[in-house]
């Protein structure tokens, strides 16, 4: 294992970390752009900055992709005008690169074997020294996507197959990599040597699907068949699939982030139910921080399953305290300063007649900067709640994600700042337990071993860009020190 790097700021946009992207792949079947839109509205929860489909036959590729929800983005007509049967989608939020449209996904370019597409789920470690490698080489970049490097180093392999060429330049890259590429009809499907990103493959009418989650297979009627290996490369082509020989795999590392927060409840991911795993991290929670109370409340949605599980374990009733709103979008009225929980207010309600004069045990999945914690805190006990007792399915999150996953920097993760006694004060709740790493990883034991870098510190891939600016910031530092006095 690496040891634990020092942070490296990163923009304050919400308090829950975000996913990059969700991806889906349609080969070998009729109306395939039909099939990628009705994946990406399962995936939407991976991705809602940007979404994007391409699709077609033979050798010319059609693409349309917009900011924006897979709803806003995409109608009949759009739909319509994508026709083929080998289809890419890609629901996006940014963590390398920015939001602007030009950074959507996929990405189509001319390639001498026909229109090449790509979709990425992860983020590489490397790729600040790749992109500067390349563009010293006299590549030309259009966004500033970590994947269009992927692209470029395809492009430049002067292997002569596009098997080869696409072996040759993953064995450049480092870090999380979930993609699925088009060449023409063909299309290929591969994960990381480690695996952090799920990738899942189905098959569909003569045809198959390759997704980010089971969900969206079910949406489409698919049936699944199986993960994609971690290094594994799939080929797939008029309804056959076919393993090649990939990228060398590594100690499996799937991001155990995925189970706790980020996967869709109905999904199954490496062999497990998401449901059944966060149920599972409940039960272990209630063990590990038992408590008297009168009901049980999941902080919705993320929350429901593991509330359901320390409420089977404690034997303390679910009840539904807090009601989410589900239609929040971007609002134009802008709160006062003085207003921090308007936020939170605008989605979450407390159900007064649940909570009144009652101890209340709430459940949530994890505490990133504790914001929306300490609001709800203030609604539960406003609606008139007697205690209120906060249980965390996880650890404390007390270090950045590099491998796909958009965290704050350590200095704004609350558990990285405070003791657990310490944020249980400042939440203002009448107890704090968190759910031990140890207890977190036995739970889903069957499914590991997995990556838990942000409880942990403890990464897997080489963190090679982060590395280089720590290390230029040292030399910048050392190169302006006042010489020493006499």
């Amino acid at each position: 294992m690496m040891s634990r790097p020092t942070d490296i700021h990163l923009p304050l946009l919400d308090d829950r970390p975000r996913e990059e992207c969700g991806i889906v792949g349609i080969s070998n079947v009729e109306n395939a752009s039909e099939l990628s839109f009705l994946g990406l509205y399962a995936l939407q929860h991976r991705g809602q900055e940007a979404a994007g489909i391409c699709a077609g036959n033979g050798t010319r590729t059609k693409l349309y992709k917009e900011l924006g929800l897979v709803s806003d983005v995409f109608d009949a007509e759009r739909i319509a005008s994508l026709p083929g049967n080998t289809s890419l989608g890609h629901v996006r939020y940014s963590t390398a690169g920015g939001g602007q449209r030009v950074n959507a996904q996929p990405i189509v370019v001319r390639y001498a074997e026909g229109d090449l597409a790509i979709v990425h789920n992860g983020n590489l470690t490397n790729a600040r020294g790749m992109k500067r490698q390349l563009v010293e080489e006299g590549a030309i970049f259009q966004s500033s996507s970590d994947s269009e490097i992927i692209v470029h180093l395809i492009a430049r392999s002067r292997h002569r197959t596009v098997e080869a060429q696409l072996r040759d330049a993953l064995s450049f890259l480092e870090g999380a990599y979930s993609l699925i590429l088009t060449v023409g009809d063909t299309m290929y499907a591969v994960r990381d040597p480690r695996g952090f990103r799920p990738l899942v493959l189905g098959e569909l009418d003569g045809g198959h699907v390759v997704a980010s989650e089971t969900c969206a297979l079910d949406i489409m009627g698919a049936r699944y068949v199986r993960d994609i290996a971690p290094g594994e490369l799939v080929r797939l082509e008029g309804g056959r699939a076919t393993s090649l020989p990939g990228m060398h795999p590594e100690t499996p590392a799937p991001c155990i982030f995925e189970l706790v927060y980020f996967a869709r409840p109905d999904s199954n991911l490496w062999g497990m139910s998401v449901d059944r795993a966060r149920r599972s991290f409940g039960r272990q929670l209630a063990r590990e921080h038992p408590v008297e109370g009168d009901c049980v409340i999941a902080v919705p949605d993320s929350a429901n399953s593991a509330a359901l599980g320390y409420s089977e374990e404690s034997g303390i009733p679910y009840e539904l305290g807090l009601l989410r709103n589900h239609y929040v979008g971007r609002t134009f009225i802008r709160p006062s300063q003085a207003d921090r929980d308007f936020g939170a207010r605008i989605k979450y309600n407390p159900v007064r007649e649940v909570l009144a004069g009652q101890r209340v045990v709430v459940v949530d999945d994890s505490i990133v900067r504790g914001t929306t914690s300490t609001s709800l805190v203030k609604f539960i006990r406003g609606a008139g709640a007697a205690e209120v007792h906060f249980r965390v399915a996880s650890p404390p999150v007390r270090f950045p994600c590099y491998y796909g996953i958009d965290m704050p920097s350590k200095e704004e993760l609350m558990g990285a700042r405070m003791s657990v006694d310490e944020i249980a004060a400042d939440l203002g709740v009448d107890s704090l337990g968190y759910l031990s790493l140890d207890g977190l990883v036995e739970a889903v034991s069957e499914g590991g071993p997995f990556c838990s870098a942000c409880f942990s510190g403890e990464y897997s891939a080489p963190l090679v860009d982060l590395e280089e600016k720590i290390e230029n910031a040292s030399q910048f530092d050392l190169a302006f020190q006042a010489p020493a006095g006499r």
